[in-house]
């Protein structure tokens, strides 16, 4: 009964399940503690309270976990028959109306879902149709959008237009305003002239300057234009725009009056070096011919333009003493020192016009052509003069060299002022093109004089070896004529340094060629010219010296001839025979040292052509070919002298072998066999001679000639032999 009663008070146990306990963070342990709880702890209790009635000595462990005592073993025994977990069935109970709760709660949670998917689509038709609406009122509001856009846009646009009319307006009243005060103040100038004393006070005070500058050249330009315009108009002597032509004339003479005033005023600042002043009457300035004559009167004002102690200082500096003539380098130092100074001023000029003028660079320009034009040109006017070419001073005095070299000079150091002056700021003065100008006339004719000078320095050059040439043979005197012999002087043989110095001439002006020449087609044209002048030069010495040995080749034949050894001699005849004979030897020595310096000559100047010449040459198509075939046309005439002259010298080595056979021939040195005699196979005398003779001519070949020269000298003596 009392475990009935008990199992009913559990089942009347209310259970707590509510719909949310299963909202939020759901757990089902914790859902299962609070079932639970109420059952659970009244079991332990009950465990507890039964342990405590039998508890005797030791215990022992059931298999639900409770203890028991060793004691209490029998009465364990006799019950295992009650039930060992009485809250069983109240469990039980509890979980079966928690099931039923369960299913109760999840209909009634089926019933609320299934009356929200109802409301849910109720709502959700109702929401279709009125997004439908809004899509439509939207479409409507876009439509009106667009029209208000356009409406908008087409006031805009007319807005826009109406100011553009307000603003032309605005334009043409403030001009309509600007003509009327111009016209009040051109009826001031609309009067007799000499009556501008009775101008308004705008153009008489002082502080008012720059606005009376302003309206009379307004004033001026409009009445201009207005006489222009008439003009077309004037019919037979008419005059058109009376009135306004006498507003023209007293405007000029009041632009004129004020321009005036503001440079003596800009000339006071510029003494006091006020550059303030000086920039506001310069931007003044700058409405009367856009600030030209103010510009001009500057420059035009300056101590180096002006002060006649500055050109004298120029020409001393430059030029030295006038007494004797200029030294190049000493007229190079001069230069580097003075236009060292020009550039100086000028940058500090530069400094005072980019304070002081509107437009600085318009002043730089103008500055910078009156230092070219004026300080440069008189310099130069006095150092080059150009000398005559028909007449020109001798080679002692400079000559047309020392013209060309001064030339030079000036120009490379004119060349590198005009560099410095672009560096310090010209505005847009072609200053290069400038200083090309200052030196045209003198580019023009320099080919001419290059060749003139090559020309005077090749005769004074000559006129030199003939006076040395005449010093030494005069001591020698000539063979004496009781040997019945007569030698002329001794000739002018060829030099080596002299072909030198000629080739050194040359790479002179050839350096000027390149300074003078800044298109290749007229370096290579100079180039060629200076080269050919040294072609002839060369062509013509060496092939004179060499007829010059010709002639003694020549003389010493003729002189051969007239001592021809006959049958019978005479001691004073074979004298003059070895006299003759010993010119000719050494007429063959003169001729055959003439060929090797010949030929060394010839070698240098194509070593000189191949050097310094082709590479100016062979930019221009056609010139290289040319100056060679100018070369090879050059030296022809030296080679036929050459070869002739080997030649003769062939034919004096014949004779003198043919002398010496025949001079010493005897008969005795013969026998015949059938005389019973025994042959003497001895040299003879003459055979020695000979032998001795041709090995001295070897030699004298062997040590002077070189290449083709040899070799046609020895073939044809070997043929002639």
């Amino acid at each position: 009964m009392k475990e009935r009663s008990k199992s009913s008070s559990v089942s009347n146990l209310p259970l707590i399940l509510n719909i949310d306990d299963f909202k939020g963070d759901f757990s089902f342990d914790a859902l299962f503690g609070n079932l639970v709880n109420e059952l659970l702890p009244s079991f332990q209790e009950d465990s507890a309270d039964s342990a405590e009635g039998h508890g005797i000595g030791g215990t022992d462990v059931l298999p639900n976990g409770h203890t028991r005592t060793s004691s209490d073993a029998t009465k364990f025994a006799q019950g295992l028959s009650a039930p060992l977990f009485p809250e069983v069935d109240a469990l039980l109970l509890l979980f079966k109306n928690s099931c039923k709760e369960l299913v109760d709660l999840r209909k009634q949670i089926d019933g609320k879902l299934s009356n929200l998917k109802k409301e849910v689509s109720t709502q959700d038709d109702k929401h279709r149709k009125t997004l439908t609406e809004l899509e439509k009122g939207v479409d409507g509001l876009f439509n009106s959008f667009a029209r208000l856009d356009s409406r908008i846009s087409s006031v805009g646009q007319t807005a826009a237009k109406v100011g553009d009319h307000l603003q032309s307006a605005d334009a043409q009243r403030e001009t309509a305003s600007q003509a009327i005060e111009l016209i009040k103040y051109l009826m001031e100038f609309n009067r007799n002239p000499g009556s501008l004393m009775e101008l308004s006070p705008l153009f008489s005070d002082d502080s008012r300057v720059a606005e009376a500058a302003s309206i009379a050249q307004k004033l001026r330009s409009f009445a201009e234009e207005d006489i222009s315009k008439a003009m077309p108009s004037v019919v037979g002597g008419a005059t058109a725009s009376r009135g306004l032509e006498v507003a023209v004339a007293n405007l000029q003479e009041y632009c004129n009056e004020l321009e005036n005033r503001l440079l003596a005023r800009f000339d006071a600042a510029s003494q006091r070096r006020e550059l303030s002043t000086m920039s506001e009457c310069a931007k003044i300035l700058s409405q009367f011919n856009r600030g030209t004559s103010a510009m001009q009167h500057y420059v035009a004002t300056r101590p180096m333009f002006i002060d006649v102690e500055v050109m004298n200082s120029d020409n001393k500096l430059v030029l030295g003493d006038q007494s004797s003539q200029a030294i190049p380098n000493y007229v190079a130092r001069g230069l580097s020192k003075l236009y060292k100074e020009i550039t100086d001023t000028v940058r500090k000029e530069a400094a005072t016009i980019m304070a002081v003028f509107p437009s600085p660079n318009d002043v730089m320009s103008i500055l910078v052509q009156r230092v070219l034009e004026q300080r440069v040109t008189s310099l130069l006017d006095k150092l080059l003069e150009k000398p005559s070419i028909a007449h020109p001073r001798p080679v002692g005095e400079g000559g047309i060299l020392w013209y060309l070299r001064m030339l030079a000079v000036a120009y490379e150091k004119t060349q590198e002022l005009a560099r410095d002056l672009r560096a310090v700021g010209c505005g847009d003065l072609d200053v290069e093109g400038l200083t090309e100008s200052l030196f045209s006339a003198h580019k023009d004719e320099y080919p001419e004089y290059e060749q003139a000078s090559l020309r005077q320095l090749y005769q004074a050059k000559l006129e030199e070896l003939r006076a040395e040439s005449q010093k030494v043979s005069e001591p020698s005197g000539t063979i004496g004529r009781s040997k019945g012999a007569s030698v002329a002087s001794s000739p002018l043989e060829i030099s080596v340094a002299a072909v030198t110095e000629f080739l050194r001439w040359n790479e002179e002006a050839i350096t000027r060629c390149t300074l003078f020449s800044s298109l290749p087609a007229t370096l290579a044209a100079n180039v060629r010219s200076v080269f050919t002048c040294l072609l002839h030069q060369v062509s013509q010495y060496i092939t004179d010296g060499l007829e010059r040995a010709r002639d003694s080749l020549t003389e010493a034949a003729s002189l051969r001839e007239r001592f021809v050894i006959g049958s019978s001699v005479s001691r004073r005849v074979t004298s003059q025979a070895e006299a003759a004979a010993a010119a000719g030897e050494s007429s063959f020595k003169s001729f055959m040292v003439a060929v090797q310096r010949a030929g060394s000559s010839v070698a240098i100047v194509q070593q000189y052509f191949a050097n310094s010449i082709s590479r100016l040459l062979l930019p221009v198509d056609g010139s290289h070919a040319a100056a060679c075939e100018e070369m090879a046309t050059a030296m022809s005439s030296a080679e036929g002298a050459a070869f002739k002259g080997l030649h003769q010298c062939i034919e004096t080595v014949m004779a003198e072998v043919d002398r010496l056979l025949s001079a010493e021939q005897k008969a005795a040195d013969y026998h015949s066999p059938d005389d019973g005699m025994v042959h003497d196979h001895r040299p003879t005398n003459a055979c020695t001679r000979v032998v001795a003779y041709l090995s001295r001519v070897l030699e004298t070949a062997f040590t002077t000639l070189e290449g083709l020269n040899k070799q046609a000298f020895l073939t044809e003596l070997v043929r002639c032999l």
